[in-house]
């Protein structure tokens, strides 16, 4: 396997499941972070939300985010509103958030046309494996990561 498909093994074993990860936003003049429940599969984080929100609100404004995860992965994204969750063109992902998130029918009212999935398209990031002994620089836009072994040089 290539660095790139070792890192994106690792990313789907930690966060294809509800993993809780920051996400930061801005208004323009301020900066905003918040925790939030998201899903990952094929290089972009889901998330349930309502569209009226201000991180929505920021999103719309600017889309570009940055994330991080406890579970040592920090990176950056473009963010958008991909539409109502009952959306015929969301089934898909919305069945894999409801398998995901067990809460998901006590938190989100699908009537509601706001109750919509955020999607994260990530752009790049860094995954830490093995407290620090191994870490990759993933380029999602390129499919590519650089690895690095004992805090090493990016190879």
């Amino acid at each position: 396997m290539s660095k790139y498909e070792d890192a994106m093994a690792i990313m789907a074993e930690r966060f294809g499941k509800d993993s809780l990860i920051a996400v930061a936003t801005t208004d323009g003049k301020r900066m905003y972070n918040r925790i939030v429940d998201a899903y990952y599969q094929d290089g972009a984080f889901y998330i349930t939300t309502y569209a009226l929100s201000n991180k929505m609100k920021q999103i719309e404004a600017n889309p570009e985010v940055a994330v991080c995860a406890v579970d040592w992965f920090s990176g950056h994204g473009n963010a958008k509103n991909i539409g109502w969750v009952l959306n015929p063109k969301n089934a898909e992902i919305r069945q894999k958030l409801r398998k995901a998130f067990v809460w998901y029918d006590n938190a989100n009212n699908e009537q509601d046309q706001n109750c919509c999935i955020m999607e994260i398209r990530l752009t790049d990031g860094m995954l830490i494996k093995d407290h620090h002994a191994i870490r990759y620089q993933i380029d999602f836009a390129n499919k590519t990561a650089l690895l690095s072994e004992n805090w090493g040089e990016f190879s």
